[in-house]
């Protein structure tokens, strides 16, 4: 089972996370940040986790304490989820449209944190959320979940599209490398014999 829960608290929030990799897309996310609940849902759905995300953060301050904070707490659910990460495919990449935007995602996951990350936004904020939070997310997110990931948005124009289309990059691409490889009868994809070392 490829489940896990993590709970992380500091003085400037509280996180509560419930992760099942082999889920049916069942998603709850609180976080007190709208656009971020809506990113949340849309990675949840598309990558077919049952997601649960409870925040309590100190967004009097802004949003950035919170943005990063469940990006730490859900990478560490997956992380601890995967375990050896026996049998999964590992690598996957895909070009995902959105309207007028394409956004190219690539995903190793090899226990190895490393986030590649060229997606400019022509504004500071969509609606109140502010867009530099998207990468800090995925800092977040990568580095505790142990996982290589490129994001190339090539061509957009709308914030929105640009920011979705890269939550449901990363979610495709994540469904497809968690995905268990019949072909190697619960091996370790890695020559090394083990991943993350």
């Amino acid at each position: 089972m490829r489940q896990a829960e993590i709970k992380r608290e500091t003085k400037e929030t509280k996180i509560a996370v419930s992760l099942d990799i082999d889920g049916t897309g069942k998603v709850s996310v609180a976080t007190g940040i709208g656009f971020l609940d809506h990113m949340l849902d849309i990675l949840g759905r598309h990558a077919r986790f049952d997601l649960d995300i409870k925040a309590d953060g100190d967004l009097h301050i802004d949003y950035h304490h919170t943005t990063e904070d469940v990006g730490i707490a859900l990478g560490q659910a997956m992380r601890r989820a995967l375990g050896d990460m026996a049998g999964i495919t590992r690598y996957a990449s895909l070009h995902l449209p959105m309207d007028e935007t394409l956004t190219r995602v690539a995903v190793d996951v090899s226990g190895r944190s490393f986030l590649v990350f060229r997606t400019t936004f022509a504004v500071e904020k969509i609606g109140t959320f502010d867009t530099d939070l998207v990468r800090e997310f995925f800092q977040a997110f990568t580095s505790n979940a142990g996982i290589c990931v490129h994001v190339e948005t090539l061509y957009g124009v709308n914030a929105h599209h640009i920011a979705e289309s890269c939550f449901k990059g990363l979610a495709r691409a994540l469904r497809t490398a968690l995905a268990i490889d019949p072909a190697l009868a619960g091996e370790i994809p890695s020559t090394k014999g083990a991943l993350g070392t």
